[in-house]
């Protein structure tokens, strides 16, 4: 048909370019399957949107994948020591990777196969056809919302990246994980005003304990205020309004982080036709990661259950190891086209 797009045909393709989508392409390159991973930002974007000075709570070790040997300067990898080693392992192991680059739609086709729509940052739109896709989405572009008055404001962000703008800025954080605290910690060392506000009785039990003694020094010093069993109720464009059980207050303020995590696309599996449990989390084989789609597979946090946070990368990088079996013993029972 005039017009038509052309169909590109592949054995698998990877939506997702994170730590567990790169260690799925590099299980199935063993099988000489060679996957085209479409990503719609960058390599690891998740990690590029990461604090500049962000060191992982995790050791070298367990953020390898491939088996490929990820040495850093310290004992906790930073942010840049993960997105050089990543780079590497992309580029010195040719994974084919299309980026900034949109998976729109998959279909599953009467013979068992798969299109996948997609379109380009320029507006060019392309179409595949594949044996099996792994959905290695992430969440990160998904930040849980506050579904309160003024959040849609411009000085309302879901993602910290460096303290230097906020320099005698009156800062509401939202939150209590680490994400929080560590915030706080560097917007104070740069003079900002900050005040978090956290829903919890008390501090949350998953803070690293070589952080959690600093910040409450500060606490106690009256350098950072802490707000215990409280939530902002609305935000305007010169005060945030804080609900505890003493009522409500309102407090002076230019900036709100409101770091409260993030959630997996649910929408996406679901249009493929992956069903969702009572919990909401996807429907998959624990040993393969096999949907109930027959040749759609999870990678990474997408497979989360209850909470995203339970899947990180020192766990969903086996992911793609578990995919890469299941797919070679069918390939040994009926070869790949």
């Amino acid at each position: 048909m005039l017009g038509a797009t052309p169909i590109q045909s592949e054995h698998v393709i990877i939506v997702g370019a994170g730590p567990c989508g790169l260690a799925a392409a590099l299980a199935l390159q063993q099988l000489n399957l060679h996957p085209l991973i479409i990503e719609s930002r960058n390599i690891v974007h998740s990690i590029s949107q990461y604090p500049v000075y962000m060191r992982f709570f995790s050791t070298p070790e367990l953020l390898e994948i491939g088996g490929i040997p990820f040495t850093t300067s310290g004992d906790k990898p930073t942010r840049q020591e993960a997105l050089a080693y990543y780079r590497t392992v992309m580029l010195r192991h040719n994974i084919r990777m299309n980026a900034y680059e949109t998976v729109t739609q998959v279909e599953r086709e009467a013979g068992g196969t798969f299109l996948v729509h997609s379109t380009e940052r320029s507006g060019i739109t392309n179409l595949y056809r594949c044996d099996r896709v792994v959905v290695a989405t992430g969440y990160f572009d998904h930040p849980n919302t506050l579904g309160i008055p003024g959040e849609e404001l411009d000085k309302v962000s879901h993602f910290f990246r460096e303290a230097h703008p906020y320099t005698r800025m009156k800062v509401a954080i939202i939150g209590g994980s680490n994400s929080a605290i560590d915030a706080a910690l560097e917007l104070e060392r740069v003079g900002a005003e900050v005040t978090v506000i956290y829903r919890g009785e008390g501090y949350a039990s998953g803070i690293k304990p070589w952080v959690l003694p600093l910040f409450e020094s500060l606490v106690n010093k009256g350098r950072i205020r802490m707000l215990f069993r409280s939530r902002v109720v609305h935000i305007e464009p010169a005060s945030v309004t804080i609900e505890n059980e003493e009522g409500e207050e309102k407090l002076p303020n230019d900036f709100v982080l409101a770091l409260t995590g993030f959630h997996p696309d649910r929408e996406f599996l679901t249009g493929i036709g992956v069903t969702l449990e009572e919990d909401g989390s996807p429907t998959f084989n624990e040993s393969t990661m096999e949907t109930n789609v027959p040749g759609v597979y999870l990678a990474g946090v997408v497979a989360s259950r209850k909470q995203a946070n339970e899947v990180f990368i020192e766990t969903g990088r086996y992911h793609g190891q578990w995919i890469a079996n299941h797919i070679a013993i069918q390939m040994e029972e009926k070869p790949a086209r």
